[in-house]
């Protein structure tokens, strides 16, 4: 008769499973895939092609964003991104690779385009995760990275117009006050987010995720979002499959979005369902009036993202709105599943 207890045998398999996360089984994929925000169409498709050279997905992530980082058109990711309340282009990134488990990270982090670049130079390069500021700077220029001038003219008038239409009650004037319209409220730039985050899958099963992004439009000097903080706006196991979000950063941070999204794929349920999962948490957490529209919903747009080890992938958001993948039939939009059907406001 076997020694083990009752209460042991129960210990044990208790034990088991967390060691055995409920994911599909895996079996080796026909193509990587890789998921992102709908601004990363291009880069989805490289980080496949990337995985397809033996790419680890970490360094496949990394390239793929940094296509969106180095576009000054786009205002969310890098170069061009839109600046802080004083002016100031402010860049956080993270990265993980779930082969080795580590992470690294850089918050506030000005002059340095790449920031998802450096990022991945904190996690291979220290026995750090997150480095801010000027400290995240001194070791960027340590590394070779060059330093520029982020805020192009683009994004320095959308700051002008911003300061000039945020208040009644400063001297910075509109040409539209002055005009027949008189004193408006512009609020063109409320709740202006903007991140890219990626998720992807080698063929082998192994995942890697990278989130990017230049943060809440106009923020406080210094404010840091759920981006460059693992867990929260990007996570993988090597388990299980990759998580991320965009949109909302601080809705993310106290929903712990990444991660809790992983969780629930560990826990059996699909990228899909585990993402909408992470959106009604969202909800459930977002109480104060001054977040809440009319009816009692949340008053910003939140998108979450993930794939699993077994090539599956999803994405859910609070309303309506597209997301990028790529796989065997190439990179496309999809429509992201919603709580909400109305568009993304």
């Amino acid at each position: 008769m076997s020694s083990l207890s009752r209460r042991g045998f129960l210990r044990s398999t208790a034990a088991g499973a967390l060691v055995a996360p409920a994911v599909p089984a895996f079996v080796r994929l026909q193509a990587p895939v890789a998921v992102s925000s709908a601004n990363g169409i291009k880069a989805v498709e490289l980080a496949v092609q990337r995985m397809s050279e033996g790419w680890r997905p970490v360094d496949a992530a990394v390239a793929g964003v940094e296509l969106v980082e180095n576009d000054p058109e786009d205002d969310s990711v890098g170069i061009g991104g839109l600046p802080n309340e004083d002016g100031i282009v402010e860049l956080d990134a993270c990265v993980m690779d779930g082969p080795s488990g580590l992470g690294g990270a850089v918050a506030a982090l000005q002059n340095v385009k790449n920031p998802a670049q450096v990022a991945l130079q904190v996690m291979r390069h220290t026995d750090h995760v997150l480095l801010v500021g000027e400290g995240a700077l001194r070791f960027a220029r340590a590394h070779g990275f060059k330093e520029e001038n982020l805020l192009t003219e683009k994004s320095r008038q959308k700051w002008i117009e911003w300061r000039e239409k945020r208040s009644a009650i400063d001297d910075w004037i509109s040409p539209e006050e002055n005009g027949e319209h008189g004193k408006e409220w512009f609020r063109k730039y409320k709740h202006k987010t903007g991140t890219i985050h990626l998720g992807a899958v080698a063929a082998n099963g192994d995942v890697g995720s990278c989130t990017t992004t230049s943060g809440l439009a106009f923020k406080l000097a210094g404010r840091v979002g759920d981006s460059p903080l693992l867990g929260c706006g990007n996570y993988c196991d090597n388990d299980v499959g990759t998580g991320g979000g965009t949109g909302r950063g601080e809705a993310c941070i106290l929903a712990n979005g990444g991660a809790f999204i992983v969780h629930q794929m560990a826990l059996g349920k699909s990228p899909t369902d585990a993402c909408m999962e992470a959106v009604k948490r969202v909800v459930r957490l977002t109480k104060v009036k001054r977040l809440l529209d009319a009816k009692g919903r949340p008053d910003f747009q939140i998108q979450f993202y993930a794939t699993n080890k077994a090539g599956q992938f999803g994405a859910a958001a609070l309303y309506a709105d597209k997301f990028a993948v790529c796989d065997g039939n190439g990179a496309r939009l999809a429509d992201m599943a919603s709580l909400y059907a109305e568009p993304v406001k």
